[in-house]
């Protein structure tokens, strides 16, 4: 999957085609007698980029040929004699607001990078404690090797806004929150202030993306996790998504997309993962696909969820056990790789994307597969079994 898109091509097509260049074809057809058929179909492969090509070169030999007409509309620059092989992400003209961005080695940020390669406008919302120090490390050009895009240009953040998603209006925020001296010289940083704001700076958003989470007791087991604390990582983790949406919908574009980060630890047991986490994480997957209907339905949006892996992110690492999870993730994945930040990115650049137009109320896994392992393969209980492993 291609995060980057030189022309943007974005193809319409009602019925199964072969090339949306007619010269192409011309050019193909007249050449048959005088190629031979593997060069020419190799060089149709690589100009149209067809996974079917060898079903279609067993039909156009043995019959007629039958083409479709396909409708092609050039998202920038386009000439007939400047083609573009793949499916290219296209998000120029695009603008997202990116919840939960306070450094640079977090989803939050491979997000961020992944939707700016794809020409979207990147705007961010930070933790107001770590917004200081999140400007200072940007100004400073202490990010500049982390914002290295595909083409080499650096990721622009059209506007940082401070953001604390746990309050959803000025009203909720209580006293010794508001006299908070991490909190001093920030103002309009709850959830409706700040989509108020974006609305006034820029008037509307097409992507909205919450990669935020906390739960104060994570490392406390269930049955000793406080009402409390348990509350805190619901409220924190699932229902500021609730409230993200409900107050940027009405500044969201017909035909945008709204993606949250989930894990494994929703569905199955993660020990360690506690503190009422895993609870939030599963009523963020059940929100997902209620408000996939209801944000669908009234506005047109398209509401997702990725279940991403593993990472050694500066969050993870409070959890403390973060390395071992990967090593079992390498150990025990049917992909036996480290997950990378950037492939959870390019996921939600596509999943933002129109080539993502039909999908919606969804948990896509990005996870090397270890979502779809039921035993760890790496117990000495299955120690006789032949199970392929990747020996360096």
């Amino acid at each position: 999957m291609a995060a980057t898109a030189s022309t943007g091509l974005q193809f319409t097509v009602a019925r199964p085609s072969i090339c949306s260049a007619r010269k192409i074809f011309k050019a193909g057809v007249a050449s048959v007698a005088a190629d031979s058929k593997g060069t020419l179909w190799t060089k149709l492969a690589s100009t149209c980029h067809i996974s079917f090509v060898q079903h279609f070169q067993r039909n156009f030999m043995s019959s007629p040929a039958k083409f479709e007409k396909v409708a092609t509309k050039a998202m920038s620059e386009s000439s007939e004699s400047k083609l573009v092989s793949g499916l290219p992400i296209d998000l120029k003209g695009k603008r997202a607001f990116i919840a939960g961005v306070a450094d640079d080695n977090g989803y939050g940020w491979a997000i961020a990078k992944s939707l700016a390669a794809a020409g979207a406008e990147i705007l961010v919302g930070t933790w107001v404690p770590a917004l200081n120090i999140f400007e200072s490390s940007l100004r400073r050009g202490k990010f500049d090797e982390s914002r290295v895009l595909p083409d080499g240009s650096l990721m622009e953040i059209s506007k940082i806004y401070p953001l604390d998603a746990v309050f959803d209006n000025p009203d909720d925020v209580p006293d010794d929150v508001k006299t908070n001296k991490r909190y001093a010289g920030s103002a309009n940083w709850t959830v409706q202030e700040v989509a108020e704001v974006v609305k006034q700076d820029f008037g509307s958003i097409d992507i909205l993306v919450h990669s935020l989470a906390n739960g104060p007791e994570v490392t406390k087991p269930l049955l000793e996790t406080s009402r409390k604390g348990y509350l805190a990582a619901v409220s924190a983790s699932s229902y500021s998504y609730v409230s993200l949406l409900k107050h940027f919908l009405p500044i969201m574009n017909a035909g945008g997309s709204s993606i949250s980060l989930t894990y494994i630890a929703s569905e199955r047991i993660i020990p360690g993962y506690g503190g009422g986490m895993s609870s939030a994480k599963a009523a963020l997957e059940s929100d997902t696909k209620v408000l996939a209907f209801e944000a669908g339905r009234k506005h047109k949006i398209r509401v997702n969820t990725i279940s991403a892996g593993p990472l050694r992110s500066r969050a993870a690492k409070a959890i403390g056990f973060i390395d071992t999870m990967i090593e079992y993730s390498v150990a025990n994945a049917p992909l036996q790789k480290e997950l990378s930040a950037d492939e959870v990115g390019n996921t939600a650049a596509f999943l933002a994307s129109p080539l993502a137009s039909a999908i919606t109320g969804a948990v896509i896994y990005v996870d090397n597969g270890l979502n779809a392992m039921g035993v760890g393969v790496d117990s000495p209980i299955f120690k006789d079994l032949d199970i392929p492993k990747d020996r360096p």
